[in-house]
């Protein structure tokens, strides 16, 4: 038992880390094996095969279901038909080998009821691309002669896996399918035979596009929608991005995705584009990521920006009312409710593709996924015409009702979950502590450092680049922030939440403070916060949802102690500017609040860069009793962390406080003095 799961799952894993083999969570593998009954002792044929919701190229033996292959093969005698083959799903828990492993997937029945030790069920585009022509079935016979067959469109389901299974019993010779409209089915007596036969399929049909293909299958290019030159097509994409974010959330709050690789750029050049794209998707896998088809702009690159912005909002106003109208035409009374009107691609022709999801991962991966249509239109569109499954069809699959029950099962989300925080002196402190806050409760986080290799380190304790990304910010320097502004929307499709916390201090008596000293304190805190939050505000005006800004400020805004003129009088700058923009961006939804910590001295950037031996100087007590003496002077006699400032901002901006703006927030454990009056 043991060697049948390790193969299966390295074989997963092999076939699974190519997109242009399976896409992410798409297709399914399966092997069968001897086992033992626990309970008579007895042996038993097993079935293995990825669960619903698996990634063959992640897969692990916790993502497989076992089924016993007696009560699988036993299912077909009490099958009801095809008018009600969606209650089989349901008996597939019936057959499972003992507790835990994945759900059985849809697909369960292709593998458990072909005659074959080893099935393999991928999406691969040169396979979907014979699939989805419109003489698919001569392709086939053309390409593979009695090798591999045809199966006109099913919708996946237990039909589907009684129509794959007699067309292997009635050939013997054959090593797989073809699936109309959605894919290949492969099969062996071995894990490597299995593995072979998929590859041999994928490969001839990828050999028949490359050696028969049309040279330009997509058209010639239309003059003018050439692709701009690299950094001109980033800056359009982030004046473009935040507009378009808050477009694609006018129903629900979405993260976006940018992609301007060569195949995009092509494809939206080529005089096709508009009818392709029209046609939709046909894979299920690709369209209910991409939904049924992408929102295309109709202009040039060149064309104005402002232009461009409008024709955007006009385009997906008609899109809402395409979808809207498409549901209407296909939904009965056992529907789902429409899930939303707003478009999960756009394609911008010059600039590239963006895409939306409910978090960084779920839009990345539609952006793949279209990818993978493009190389499929690209495919059928060389050897036949591109003819991809009826809209009621892909209208069955969208709001199929296990397809809802599965969306169902969704775990509810985090408190941040679809916000983008961008946080300054992330690499480090306060900042550090803010970064791993945020992300904790779901947001994508942007860290943002002068030292670009503490930022870089931050963004990797937190995770992938689908949750946070380092970007270097000189808060000081207005282009270097724009900049770092541009890099955060071209990572997640906006900001959200900006935290002002990038800072530094040196503590100096009136007469020792140097203009250089009062300048470069000003400069960070006061000018930098400033420029930061000017810089955020553009991306989220454009957005139009609404947003937070944090300002990290200090008790040192509200107490005069010695030797802290420059320091003290910046924070009171941050400080007023909480107030100041409060009261102007409030009109948009956008929140401005402020945290007041004091004493920070454990785990602070600010304090090891020497402001801690300085204040202890001040103080009369050793450094390292500095964390100490602050909190013996405060009300609650307790040392304040940076994970206690992280919490006072995820309370700001966490959706309880949602009437608040314009406060400040006191983390210092109780100093009378700093008391807000």
């Amino acid at each position: 038992m043991q060697s049948e799961v390790q193969a299966l799952i390295a074989r997963s894993n092999r076939l699974g880390a190519d997109p242009t083999t399976t896409n992410y969570a798409g297709g399914n593998t399966s092997a069968r094996g001897a086992a033992t009954d626990p309970v008579t002792g007895g042996p038993v044929e097993l079935l293995w095969v990825k669960g619903s919701g698996g990634d063959l190229g992640t897969l692990t033996p916790s993502g497989l279901a076992a089924l016993r292959m007696d009560r699988l093969r036993a299912l077909v005698d009490v099958y009801p038909g095809i008018e009600r083959e969606d209650e089989m799903v349901a008996a597939f828990d019936y057959c499972l080998h003992g507790r835990g492993g994945a759900a059985p997937s849809i697909d369960t029945a292709m593998h458990g009821l072909v005659d074959a030790a080893h099935v393999d069920h991928l999406h691969p585009d040169a396979g979907i691309a014979i699939a989805a022509a419109a003489d698919g079935p001569e392709l086939t016979k053309e390409i593979f002669g009695d090798r591999v067959l045809w199966v006109p469109w099913r919708r996946p389901g237990f039909q589907l896996g009684l129509d794959i299974a007699a067309v292997a019993r009635a050939n013997p010779q054959a090593i797989g399918v073809i699936l109309g409209g959605h894919g290949i089915t492969a099969w062996g007596a071995t894990s490597d035979e299995c593995e072979h036969n998929s590859l041999e399929i994928i490969r001839s049909a990828q050999a028949y596009l490359d050696e028969r293909g049309r040279a330009e299958p997509l058209g010639s290019v239309i003059a003018g929608y050439e692709p701009l030159p690299t950094d001109e097509r980033r800056r359009r994409a982030a004046a473009l991005f935040p507009v378009l974010r808050g477009l694609a959330s006018t129903d629900r709050p979405q993260v976006g995705h940018f992609t301007d690789s060569d195949v995009v750029l092509d494809f939206v050049a080529r005089e096709k584009h508009p009818a392709l794209a029209a046609l939709g998707t046909s894979c299920p896998d690709h369209f209910l990521r991409t939904k049924v088809r992408p929102m295309v702009l109709d202009l040039p690159p060149t064309a104005p920006v402002e232009e461009v912005i409008a024709r955007l909002r006009e385009l997906h106003s008609a899109y809402r009312d395409d979808y809207r109208a498409y549901y209407e035409r296909h939904a009965d009374a056992d529907s789902p409710p429409m899930r939303g009107a707003d478009p999960a691609v756009v394609l911008v022709p010059g600039v590239g593709m963006f895409s939306f999801g409910a978090n960084k991962q779920t839009a990345r991966v539609a952006g793949e996924f279209y990818v993978n249509a493009i190389n499929v239109m690209r495919g059928a569109e060389a050897v036949s015409r591109y003819a991809p499954i009826d809209e009621a069809e892909k209208f069955r699959i969208e709001y199929w009702a296990l397809e809802e029950a599965k969306l169902q099962r969704t775990p509810k989300p985090k408190a941040l979950a679809t916000r983008v925080a961008f946080v300054t002196g992330g690499g480090s402190g306060i900042g550090r502590a803010i970064a791993h806050r945020l992300a904790a409760e779901g947001a994508c986080v942007v860290v943002a450092d002068r030292d670009a290799q503490a930022a870089t380190t931050v963004a990797a304790e937190i995770g992938t680049t689908d949750v946070a990304v380092a970007v270097a910010a000189d808060v000081s320097d207005g282009e270097a922030v724009a900049a770092a502004l541009r890099e955060a929307v071209l990572a997640f499709g906006g900001v959200d939440l900006v935290v002002n916390n990038a800072g530094l201090s040196l503590s100096k008596s009136l007469l020792e403070t140097t203009e250089a000293d009062w300048d470069i304190q000003h400069d960070v805190m006061a000018k930098g916060s400033f420029l930061v939050s000017r810089e955020a505000a553009r991306v989220l005006l454009a957005q139009g949802m609404g947003g937070d800004i944090v300002y990290i400020s200090s008790k040192n805004s509200l107490f005069a102690g010695p030797n802290n003129v420059a320091y003290g009088a910046a924070k009171a700058d941050q400080a007023h500017q909480v107030r100041l923009l409060a009261a102007e961006l409030g009109g948009h939804g956008i929140r401005v609040n402020g945290v007041n910590p004091d004493g920070v001295v454990r785990g602070s950037g600010i304090f090891a860069g020497g402001w801690g031996a300085q204040r202890a100087a001040v103080y009369g007590v050793p450094e390292e009793k500095l964390g100490e003496f602050y909190a013996q002077r405060t009300l609650l006699k307790r040392e304040v962390l940076p994970e206690h400032v992280a919490n006072a901002v995820f309370v700001l901006t966490g959706g309880e406080l949602s009437h608040t703006t314009g406060m400040h927030v006191p983390v210092d454990a109780g100093v009378a003095a700093a008391f807000l009056r």
